[in-house]
C-alpha cells in the first residue's frame, strides 16, 4: 500500500514492461493486484540502488584502501546491478511461487485422484468431495487442499454452482495436470459419465508420469553432484592452496591482482554465493522434476 501510494501514479509507462506479471501473480495465488506489485518492484529497486551507492564505496575505502575514483565508480556499477537485480527478482517471484504450486499440485494428484475416485465410488456429490479435499492435512495434498479450500469457499459462500468454481480452478491454475483433470472432471460429470471410472484412470496415468519424472530427477541429481563436487569442493580448494603459497611467496599484483584480497574474496564471497546459486538450480530442478 505505502509503495502503491508513493509511485503507483507514476508507473503507467513501466506496465508494458511488466506485461507477463499480471498472469504469474494469478497462477502463484498473490494477493496483491498487478499495479500495487510493480510499485513495489520500483520502489525497492530504487532505495536499494541508493543505499548500494553509498555502502559500496564507504567500504571499498574504509576496508580495502581503494581510491575514491575507483571506489565511486564501483558504487556506481554495484548500485546498478543491485537495481537491476532486485527488478528481476521481483519478476521471478511469481514464476517461482507458480512452480512451487503446480509441484505441490502434481505431487499429490496420483493419491488425491484416487482418494476422489472412492468418494464418487461412495456416491458422494462433487461439491462434497472438493469439500473433503479441504479437509485434508497430509503433506503431499498440501497443494490441491488448498485449491479445494478456494473452490468450496466459492460455492458456499460467494454462491457459485460447482461448474463455474472448477472452471475458476481450471484457469487460475499453474499446473496443466490439475487443469486437465479439473477439465475431464467437469465434462464428465455434465455429460453424466462414470466419474468413479474417470478418476481411477486419471489417478493411473498420473502416477505413471511420477514414476518417469522422479527416475528423470534421480539422473540430473547424480549430474548436479558431480557438478558441485568439481566447482565447489576441488576447485576452491586448488585456488586457496595456490593463492595461500603466493601470498606467502610475495608474488601477485596489488589491488584487485593481490593474492590475499583474492583468498579472501574467494573465501567469504565466491563460495557462499557459488553455493546459494547451487541451492537454486537445485531447487529449479527439483520444480520441474
Amino acid at each position: 500500500m505505502f509503495a502503491y501510494r508513493v509511485v503507483g501514479k507514476r508507473i503507467t509507462r513501466f506496465l508494458p514492461l511488466f506485461r507477463d506479471m499480471d498472469k504469474n501473480l494469478l497462477k502463484a495465488g498473490t494477493r496483491v493486484s498487478f499495479r500495487a506489485y510493480v510499485s513495489s518492484a520500483i520502489l525497492v529497486a530504487l532505495l536499494v540502488t541508493i543505499c548500494f551507492s553509498m555502502i559500496v564505496p564507504l567500504t571499498l575505502v574504509s576496508i580495502f584502501d581503494f581510491p575514491l575514483d575507483s571506489s565511486l565508480l564501483f558504487g556506481i556499477g554495484a548500485s546498478l546491478l543491485a537495481g537491476v537485480s532486485t527488478v528481476i527478482g521481483f519478476y521471478a517471484y511469481p514464476i517461482y511461487r507458480a512452480n512451487n504450486l503446480k509441484r505441490n499440485l502434481e505431487d499429490g494428484l496420483p493419491f488425491i485422484t484416487s482418494y476422489m475416485a472412492i468418494l464418487a465410488g461412495a456416491g458422494v456429490p462433487s461439491s462434497h468431495i472438493f469439500r473433503s479435499l479441504a479437509q485434508l492435512e497430509d503433506a503431499r495434498s498440501r497443494g490441491i487442499s488448498d485449491e479445494a479450500r478456494i473452490i468450496t469457499r466459492d460455492v458456499e459462500l460467494f454462491g457459485f454452482d460447482i461448474f463455474s468454481a472448477l472452471r475458476a480452478s481450471s484457469n487460475r491454475t499453474a499446473s496443466s495436470e490439475f487443469k486437465e483433470m479439473l477439465e475431464g472432471f467437469l465434462a464428465t460429470i455434465r455429460s453424466g459419465g462414470n466419474l468413479t471410472k474417470y478418476l481411477m484412470t486419471r489417478s493411473r496415468q498420473h502416477m505413471k508420469l511420477k514414476r518417469i519424472a522422479m527416475r528423470r530427477f534421480s539422473d540430473n541429481l547424480g549430474i548436479l553432484a558431480e557438478f558441485y563436487v568439481t566447482l565447489f569442493i576441488a576447485g576452491p580448494l586448488l585456488f586457496v592452496v595456490m593463492l595461500a603459497v603466493m601470498a606467502m611467496l610475495g608474488g601477485g599484483g596489488q589491488g584487485l591482482l593481490n593474492p590475499r584480497l583474492l583468498l579472501q574474496l574467494l573465501t567469504y564471497l565466491g563460495i557462499p554465493m557459488g553455493s546459494v546459486v547451487f541451492l537454486i538450480i537445485l531447487d529449479v530442478f527439483s520444480l520441474r522434476r
